[in-house]
């Protein structure tokens, strides 16, 4: 072993341990896992000590929008940190007005005071107790196949698996079925049917439960952690005029889907819909520096105009944080990142991920916008039994997890989540690293090919 070789082993070594003896892993079992040791990263790439590199298809966690190590944004967090690093949220400073106007002027309609957070359960939660004082109502819906965020108001609206061990049944929380055409609750034959009777379900919980009692409804304008749920046409508007006939705040969560990720600023903008509250996060900074908040309409900022907001943070606005977002809209605009994603999903991602379905029986349907896909994965595509049972774990998720360990095998980095591979690449990610990509997944399906019946 060379001297750098021996330098990079025991670096590797230092940084494992540490790991392993004081970091506290989110939603993992502590001794059962793992973790890589990530020696560095660029563009749509990060490699280990032991020089192996990842095609990363997971954007992190769907936020590096504009990839790993933009020089830009590198250079404007260290030109901001040299010059002022932190300031309390109270004052005025130029790269948090700068920020908000940059974000306002890209939310829909008229969201254009912005309440910075730290990042989007915050966003989720802050949106939720300005729609509830709005409004003087307690209750919120929100959709099964979901997810909000893990702090305690964002997890009870969660409608996913990771909801249940800590679900306190005191939130105000009512859960609805959206429309999932593939899996229809609704039992609808089209997308139109589908629809219908999912707004039909939605107006008959919001007359059950009281229209008077209910704050708002908050949705992911395209849901992301169950499986990239693209609404079917008409859906959002017809939630937005349901809010509006029955006075209910409409909140949507972009925090996965803004900033470009499904070729638009905002997905809400493929529906024309805009909501009264829109929560952001991750690709406002490509995750660079933590940072997310709540778009305001004009109607709700009235609320605040006289009586103070009863809630705040102590990093509000942080300023490196703020400084990432201006350099990172800026260089998705000088860049065309948005339009960029738009194409590469039309051109690239579509058409090989249904040509993937076509030689694939594992592959029970491919949906998404954008640089934001999922392969809904089965055992029998007639049946559509899916490939692991819901909230799987164990010798119960094994088909998954060999399929995963295939993936990394062939240098690709994937985000699993229950019978799912989510395939969301930075959205500056080039032609050669998309069919790269897609040639390591066409190799890696034949793995859960061999689960099918």
């Amino acid at each position: 072993m060379n001297a750098e070789a021996h330098d990079l082993a025991a670096a590797k070594d230092a940084v494992k341990d540490a790991d392993r003896k004081h970091v506290f892993h989110s939603w993992s079992a502590q001794e059962l896992i793992d973790p890589l040791a990530v020696a560095g990263a660029e563009g749509s790439y990060f490699w280990d000590y032991d020089g192996n590199r990842y095609l990363d298809f997971s954007s992190a966690l769907v936020y590096t929008n504009i990839g790993y190590q933009h020089p830009k944004v590198a250079a404007a967090i260290q030109e901001q940190a040299a010059r002022l690093c932190t300031v309390a949220p109270g004052f005025a400073v130029d790269a948090r007005s700068e920020a908000a106007r940059l974000i306002a002027e890209r939310t829909p309609g008229d969201l254009d005071k912005i309440f910075f957070t730290n990042g989007g359960a915050e966003a989720v939660e802050n949106a939720v107790r300005m729609a509830r004082l709005h409004t003087g109502r307690p209750k919120v819906l929100s959709a099964y196949r979901s997810y909000h965020g893990a702090t305690s108001t964002a997890i009870n609206l969660t409608g996913d698996a990771r909801r249940f061990g800590n679900d306190t049944a005191t939130a105000g929380v009512v859960h609805f079925w959206g429309p999932f055409a593939y899996r229809s609750p609704f039992y609808a034959a089209t997308g139109a049917e589908e629809c219908e009777r999912a707004l039909r379900h939605l107006e008959d919980t919001i007359v059950f439960e009281g229209p008077q009692s209910i704050a708002a409804i908050i949705l992911e304008t395209v849901g992301g952690a169950p499986g990239v749920l693209v609404p079917p046409a008409g859906y959002l508007p017809g939630v937005r005029a349901l809010c509006d006939r029955y006075g209910i705040v409409l909140i949507l969560d972009e925090i996965m889907v803004g900033f470009g990720r499904t070729g638009r600023w905002f997905a809400a903008e493929h529906w024309d819909v805009v909501p009264d509250l829109l929560c952001f996060a991750k690709g406002v900074t490509s995750g660079y520096v933590p940072l997310g908040g709540v778009a305001i309409s004009a109607a709700i900022a009235r609320t605040f105009a006289r009586k103070p907001y009863p809630g705040g943070l102590t990093y509000s606005g942080h300023v490196l944080a703020c400084a990432a977002a201006v350099a990172t809209i800026n260089v998705m605009e000088e860049e065309g990142v948005v339009e960029r994603s738009a194409r590469t999903g039309a051109e690239l991602l579509g058409p090989g991920l249904r040509a993937l379905a076509e030689r694939h029986p594992s592959v029970g349907e491919v949906r998404g916008l954008g640089t934001f896909w999922a392969l809904e994965l089965v055992r029998d595509r007639a049946t559509r039994e899916p490939l692991v049972p819901y909230n799987a774990s164990g010798a119960d998720n094994a088909p998954m997890a060999e399929f995963g360990a295939a993936l990394k095998k062939g240098g690709l980095w994937p985000l699993l989540a229950g019978n799912r591979i989510h395939v969301a690449p930075p959205c500056t990610i080039s032609p050669e690293d998309v069919a790269k990509g897609l040639a390591i997944l066409d190799e890696a399906l034949s793995v859960a090919d061999a689960h099918t019946s």
